[in-house]
């Protein structure tokens, strides 16, 4: 008799053992796997590309980029950045075009030219408000900031270096999106010195300078303007 409850209780001791293991099992494999999804998502939060930081977009946002007439297919057209950066620009009814300081018509759009594009971003392709056809033999200041710019390639790592002057409080992720002339302004003044990659979007930082965030370079990808619409900076 105290034979048999001795081995009953055994067993439950042995049953409640295995349900407690389990249940850690459950806790560290929970634990374990939230850990690499956190450290992950991090990234991503930071560049912009996801939740997190208020200049973490949801859609679509004002930039813009600068680079030669490949081909055009009305309402529509495609251009090549001084860094190689394909881009496809949308017209819309409301779309102005300028060439030099007056305004012109979309008849101005023609291959070889090479443009000014202010818009609204997504990734590549920029919905057109304003296109602004560059002087001719315009191409010098082009070429020497081109020349600053490192050209993405797939599989090599983002260059690290900081050129100018870095707002001292500021952290990736950090600003608010702005669009309008603020946005317009930022955009021209971030692609003049440094042609050859994509605004995708404008952020106005605590100090009230702005950001212009670069794609599709490998470098600079934070291009940083002051009130006065001057790049100080880039890293």
């Amino acid at each position: 008799m105290f034979s048999r409850q001795l081995t009953r209780s055994i067993a439950v001791g042995a049953a409640a053992i295995a349900v407690a293991g389990g249940s850690y099992g459950i806790v560290s494999a929970t634990s374990s796997s939230a850990s690499p999804i956190a450290s992950s998502a991090s990234p991503a939060a930071s560049s912009g590309s996801g939740g997190g930081g208020s200049n973490a977009r949801s859609g679509p946002a004002a930039g813009g980029a600068s680079g030669t007439i490949g081909s055009v297919s009305t309402p529509s057209f495609t251009m090549t950045t001084s860094a190689g950066q394909k881009v496809t620009v949308n017209e819309a009814s409301s779309t102005t075009y300028q060439k030099g300081t007056s305004s012109t018509s979309a008849s101005a759009i023609t291959t070889g030219e090479s443009v000014l594009v202010l818009g609204t971003t997504s990734g590549t392709t920029i919905t057109a408000t304003q296109v602004i056809v560059q002087p001719t033999g315009g191409g010098g200041s082009a070429t020497s900031s081109a020349a600053k710019v490192i050209p993405f390639q797939r599989g090599t790592p983002t260059t690290s270096k900081q050129v100018g002057q870095i707002p001292a409080n500021y952290s990736e992720g950090s600003g608010t999106i702005v669009s309008g002339t603020a946005a317009n302004k930022a955009t021209e003044a971030a692609l003049a010195a440094y042609s050859g990659g994509v605004v995708d979007r404008v952020v106005q930082l605590s100090n009230g300078e702005y950001e212009a965030h670069n794609i599709g370079v490998n470098w600079p990808h934070h291009i940083f303007v002051d009130k006065n619409f001057k790049v100080v900076g880039a890293d």
